[in-house]
């Protein structure tokens, strides 16, 4: 398939890379029942001046709401998303539940991806550190190198990475940090490729729900669809209806 998109990887493999994140984002908001949405109580108080300031439909606000709350959930899919993309381009592969997120073919690189640079902490940190020294380490016949990517990143490097974590020195000769655009140009060869793919995005997203690719009769079936329908049977707006399912023994809030 032709590269009208990128020149690093097939249009095909984008557009494959889109559809496995559109399926991740649907089951996500379908697997939310109404218990899980209801949780942690929504403040429908709240959500109305968020409705009326800032001219938000009541629609979009829940369904904003929704993805508020899968958000940890998203960001995984994100960071999935990055290594999908690098593991189409020549060379390389992605990991696969093989203990790093994208190699080398060669062996020379070894990486994992986050795709916020404050996702862990120190424990989970230390035990990044160890695993990438442990790649280094067994393909030191390659002289590996292996990197923590940070797709956010605060700053744009690609360094050592020496730190203390639990009050213990920890560092390699070729274990390394790399913020995301500088990993896309390494892997890439081509500096401005993180620049490339979110200039492309979305052009090729547009074109990606207009096709055969996505139809696949994905419906969403959340627990915001789910209140959605309550709403329209009883009459009531979507907020109100969700007031009364959080606030029904509330004095005064059964008459909603």
């Amino acid at each position: 398939m032709a590269n009208t998109y990128l020149n690093f990887i097939t249009d095909e493999h984008l557009l494959k890379c889109i559809a496995s994140l559109h399926r991740s984002y649907v089951k996500t908001k379908n697997d939310i029942n109404k218990p899980k949405f209801y949780n942690n109580k929504i403040d429908t108080i709240k959500l109305t001046f968020d409705s009326k300031f800032n001219g938000i439909d009541q629609e979009e606000l829940i369904d904003a709401e929704l993805l508020r709350q899968i958000d940890k959930s998203i960001n995984n899919f994100i960071g999935t998303f990055h290594e999908d993309i690098l593991g189409g381009v020549v060379g390389y592969e992605k990991g696969n539940l093989s203990g790093f997120d994208i190699k080398a073919t060669d062996n020379t690189l070894f990486a994992d991806i986050k795709n916020k640079h404050n996702t862990m902490n120190s424990s989970s940190a230390e035990s990044l550190f160890q695993k990438l020294s442990n790649y280094a380490d067994r393909y030191r016949n390659e002289q590996a190198k292996c990197y923590w990517a940070q797709i956010l990143a605060k700053g744009s490097f690609n360094e050592k990475w020496k730190a203390i974590i639990n009050g213990k020195e920890y560092s390699h000769s070729r274990v390394f940090k790399i913020s995301g655009d500088q990993f896309y140009a390494l892997v890439t060869q081509q500096s401005d490729a993180l620049f490339q793919l979110y200039k492309v995005l979305p052009q090729a997203i547009e074109n990606y729900m207009h096709t055969a690719v996505q139809v696949q009769n994905v419906q969403e079936h959340s627990a915001v669809s789910h209140i959605k329908s309550q709403a329209e049977v009883s009459g009531r707006t979507i907020l109100d209806q969700i007031t009364l399912d959080n606030f029904g023994y509330y004095l005064g809030f059964g008459r909603l």
